[in-house]
């Protein structure tokens, strides 16, 4: 199978890029953290003037229809950046879910960027992300969907994650299998490219620091151990990203086993975030333990999207699954 990028692909994810790159994205973060979503939703505008929100919807909605790939490559740069709000549930979920549905109409103001949908999906995400600044919200139970009322604001990990319980508050409405089956996966598939992209930024600062910090006179860059430790991340994300594009892949081709590769994809995606964020607290001592540092918002996002969209353990056992039966 090809995993690689088409040239468009690559533009995409160039454009994506440079837009965040110049924007005070970790700003914006913890302004998000603090109550005030002012840079976060011009944020959410920027990019959805370059299509990101209207990646999965359909055409006749408005949307691109375009390919799980396409996807991958949008939420690694938005993990590695660290761009706050509800991008998974919008972007990735909801198009599966609400197209068909007395809510389809939606979906074109999703694909503009001018409704932000949150979707509680217990027990995979069994609470809404950002539903304080969503324009809608739903619960997902089995394959009922409902709106959903907050009824209460929780604490996070990650204070740029806002998590809220909430209960149906309207008529419910029974969904295709297949859609929420596709729905689940694509923000699996996308929850798995985040925590790439956030691995890839941990790295970045990391190299970066260890060729500017001096101890005992020499850059700590220098010393075999730091080399090693971070070439052991370098080669966990190259080893995470194939299978994040592999199952993106295998999504669009409708392959038999691409449940089976989207868990595969989720907990090497885990497993290298991790690792990064681990080696990025080592390596930065001290200081990468502050809130101030921006370092943070990397760390504790990649320790909210690990557990996010299924655990480690739920996903292995997927596979296995997958395994006993074939």
């Amino acid at each position: 199978m090809r995993f690689a990028m088409s040239a468009e692909q690559r533009s995409f994810g160039d454009a994506l890029t440079g837009l965040l790159t110049a924007s005070d994205v970790p700003a914006a973060n913890r302004a998000w953290a603090a109550g005030d979503d002012t840079a976060g939703l011009r944020l959410w505008e920027k990019l959805a003037e370059l299509g990101v929100t209207a990646l999965v919807v359909p055409e006749e909605a408005g949307g691109i229809d375009g390919t799980p790939l396409d996807l991958a490559v949008a939420f690694e740069c938005l993990g590695h950046h660290g761009v706050p709000g509800p991008w998974i549930e919008s972007v990735a979920l909801a198009p599966s879910l609400l197209a068909g549905t007395k809510h389809h109409d939606v979906l074109a103001d999703v694909a503009e960027g001018s409704a932000r949908v949150t979707i509680a999906v217990p027990p995979l995400a069994p609470y809404a992300l950002d539903a304080g600044s969503a324009t809608h919200a739903f619960l997902l139970d089995a394959d009922t969907l409902s709106p959903s009322r907050s009824t209460r604001e929780l604490t996070s990990v990650d204070p740029s994650r806002r998590l809220h319980a909430v209960e149906a508050d309207g008529p419910r409405e029974i969904l295709a299998v297949d859609a929420v089956a596709r729905g689940l996966e694509l923000a699996t598939l996308a929850c798995s490219a985040s925590l790439v992209g956030t691995g890839e930024r941990l790295l970045r600062d990391s190299v970066t620091y260890v060729g500017q910090r001096r101890q005992f006179g020499r850059v700590i860059g220098e010393y075999q151990a730091i080399k090693h430790a971070l070439a052991d991340v370098r080669v966990a994300l190259d080893f995470a990203r194939p299978l994040v594009h592999g199952a993106a892949r295998g999504l669009e081709s409708g392959d038999d086993g691409a449940t089976r590769d989207v868990s595969a994809a989720k907990v090497a995606a885990t497993d290298a975030a991790h690792l990064a964020a681990r080696t990025a607290l080592q390596v930065h001592g001290a200081i990468g333990y502050t809130m101030e540092h921006d370092l943070s918002i990397w760390i504790l996002r990649a320790r909210a999207l690990a557990g996010a969209w299924g655990s480690t353990s739920h996903h292995r056992g997927r596979v296995l699954d997958h395994l006993m039966r074939s």
